[in-house]
């Protein structure tokens, strides 16, 4: 599965693929407007792999779309209360403001980091503080979200535990989003498991369209 797009001046794409011999992969994606210019993206790693992961992932997508307006706490707690019959899966948040700040908060382990060119080459200026728990099964008490400024260019990169965390080295900012998220997806994706990952990041200057 590759997607990509613009949604405003946020160039994005994923890419992901079934745990190899399933139909079915239990890892989604979502690319919501929220109105104002800010865009919310949210990486969702149903427990385990095939069908019921797929069912968990699915209801925290459609509770998510329904409801992407709501802050990042609020919307983890639908999120919990949507899949307390499920399986339950690891969820990161992360609201891309036009303001170029993110704002971002984890439950599990999907991995979110965004990266920036600084004089020592390529670095990660922030990684989400991920808490431990399911979403669907177990939330953690305090659900605090991360603010992290961002400038114009930096890539904002999330992944679930599908996909090997490499080195920021193999990972070129010249390219786009599509190609980056693709190359990830090739070069490090377990045999495993579900995989997938997705790339985010403001283009500045004027708008090339919405989604």
């Amino acid at each position: 599965m590759h997607e990509d797009g613009f949604v405003g001046r946020i160039e994005w794409a994923v890419a992901g693929r079934a745990l190899p011999g399933q139909r079915v992969s239990g890892d989604r994606c979502v690319v919501l407007e929220t109105g104002g210019g800010s865009v919310l993206f949210g990486v969702l790693d149903g427990l385990g792999h095939g069908a019921p992961a797929a069912d968990a992932a699915d209801r925290a997508a459609q509770v998510l779309s329904e409801n992407r307006a709501e802050p990042l706490d609020v919307l983890m707690l639908l999120c919990h209360r949507a899949m307390a019959d499920t399986r339950g899966a690891a969820v990161s948040l992360a609201l891309f403001d036009c303001a170029e700040s993110i704002d971002w908060l984890g439950v599990g382990n999907v991995e979110s980091r965004v990266l920036t060119v600084g004089p020592a080459g390529l670095t990660v200026r922030a990684t989400v503080l991920m808490t431990g728990g399911i979403v669907g099964y177990r939330l953690p008490p305090n659900l605090q979200a991360q603010t992290v400024p961002v400038r114009a260019g930096d890539l904002l990169l999330m992944s679930t535990d599908g996909i090997v965390a490499e080195s920021v080295d193999g990972i070129d900012l010249s390219k786009s989003t599509a190609e980056i998220t693709a190359e990830i997806l090739s070069r490090h994706s377990k045999d495993t498991d579900d995989a997938l990952v997705l790339a985010a990041r403001h283009r500045g200057g004027t708008s090339n369209g919405s989604q």
